[in-house]
């Protein structure tokens, strides 16, 4: 497996506009980059921590290069389905904040079925506002669960046809079949005709372990991009105990190979993956006593990785 040489610190003031160059994300100049953060909560669980002064405070304490903005799609209050408007607000406020802040965003269209028009519609409003955005990633399907590789496949390609008619460069993220853990299956028939495609794999390291790594080198090998869109170090429920260990040997592979990583997730809710205790503010200043170990244990690869 080649390894990478890579910039620490990805601001998009210095690197501008990503493209993907073989199966590597790189910058304007064509030097490969590494994005390494975290994403937030679904909206429609933690509106609260949708804010700008979030945004600020993970890249300045946390060192983040990259936040993604997790929209819920039907699951909980003022989903995209019940609430578009509130809900692409929220979406917005992230994007901005990054945006201000200088570091790539993921909109991440939080779902795991398949809701066509309404992602249609979203992904058109979203790429005709930030098109011209070099900050900007777009997620259009997050962690497909029953569905198969064609039916994943064919739903990407509209998706993608209305973003590249209002912004024909920035990065687009594809899922995989059983929550992002198929990579085998884009692998062997990927999208085509289209540039900057990048496809993801989520792993939770207590369950996720070897296997998944061993998978996703072969499809990296068969010249597939990936991107680590979510990730931690609990259970694939999100709960459970931390596998310190595993989720270490997960990191040393992500920076062996040079792939951008995202970890799950900047929210309050009493579970393992959530970062945040419920003593946290909506608007960061967190301390340590405000972070989980989830959270400590993040903050402190971002601030060793991430160094500016």
């Amino acid at each position: 497996m080649l390894l990478f040489s890579f910039t620490a610190f990805a601001q998009v003031s210095k690197h501008g506009q990503l493209s993907v160059k073989g199966t590597k994300l790189t910058d304007e100049k064509g030097k490969h980059v590494m994005l390494r953060g975290v994403s937030f909560g679904w909206h429609s669980f933690w509106p609260r921590f949708y804010n700008q002064n979030a945004v600020k405070w993970l890249r300045d304490d946390w060192n983040v290069n990259v936040v993604r903005a997790a929209m819920g799609i039907e699951v909980g209050n003022d989903t995209y389905i019940q609430n578009p408007q509130f809900a692409t607000e929220k979406i917005m406020t992230v994007v901005e904040g990054a945006i201000t802040n200088d570091i790539y965003v993921i909109i991440d269209w939080h779902s795991h079925n398949i809701n066509l028009e309404e992602a249609k519609l979203f992904f058109d409003q979203v790429s005709k506002k930030y098109g011209n955005s070099p900050n900007v990633i777009y997620e259009v399907f997050n962690e497909p669960d029953d569905e198969s590789w064609a039916d994943v496949k064919a739903y990407s390609e509209e998706i993608i046809k209305i973003i590249r008619k209002n912004d024909p460069d920035n990065i687009i993220l594809v899922g995989c079949p059983h929550w992002d853990q198929d990579i085998n299956l884009p692998a062997a028939d990927p999208i085509k005709g289209f540039n900057n495609i990048m496809y993801t794999v989520h792993f939770y390291a207590a369950t996720h372990k070897q296997e998944l790594r061993d998978r996703t080198d072969k499809a990296i090998e068969s010249g597939l991009p990936v991107f680590i869109s979510e990730s931690a170090g609990m259970e694939a429920s999100g709960d459970g105990p931390m596998n310190y260990d595993e989720w270490q040997n997960w990191i040393d592979w992500m920076e062996e190979r040079g792939l951008s990583w995202i970890t799950w997730s900047i929210s309050d809710k009493d579970e393992t993956c959530s970062m945040l205790k419920k003593s946290a503010s909506s608007t960061g200043e967190w301390k340590e006593k405000h972070l989980k170990e989830s959270g400590i244990k993040t903050r402190n690869y971002l601030r060793l990785l991430n160094k500016q």
